[in-house]
């Protein structure tokens, strides 16, 4: 039983063996980025302790866009002005209120 099972598998992997290589082209170098994606702004980051929370000011071209909360205990949350106003709004609140009502209890 073992001489034929091993017959088998050496009759299956030998077309696999005797399969050549194909022939491979170089890949090109890829082209230069464009002028404009070379500036790249990054924001400039402000990290203040206010009592016992740390917070880290976003801005971009001196506007702040986002600031990050972290309290001594818990988890950092994120203060995002979405609409460019100066509005802050926490962004981990979710975007859409969906209403439960209670349709029928016993």
């Amino acid at each position: 039983m073992r001489r034929t099972l091993i017959a088998l598998l050496l009759a299956v992997s030998m077309p696999v063996l005797a399969q050549q290589p194909p022939k491979l082209e170089p890949i090109p170098e890829p082209p230069p980025p464009p002028p404009g994606m070379t500036d790249i702004e990054e924001p400039q980051v402000t990290i203040v302790k206010r009592g016992d929370d740390t917070v880290a000011e976003y801005r971009i071209r001196g506007k702040l866009y986002m600031v990050k909360v972290t309290p001594p205990h818990g988890v950092p949350y994120y203060l995002v002005d979405r609409e460019g106003n100066g509005d802050m709004v926490r962004a981990s609140e979710p975007a859409l209120s969906v209403p439960m009502w209670v349709i029928k209890s016993w």
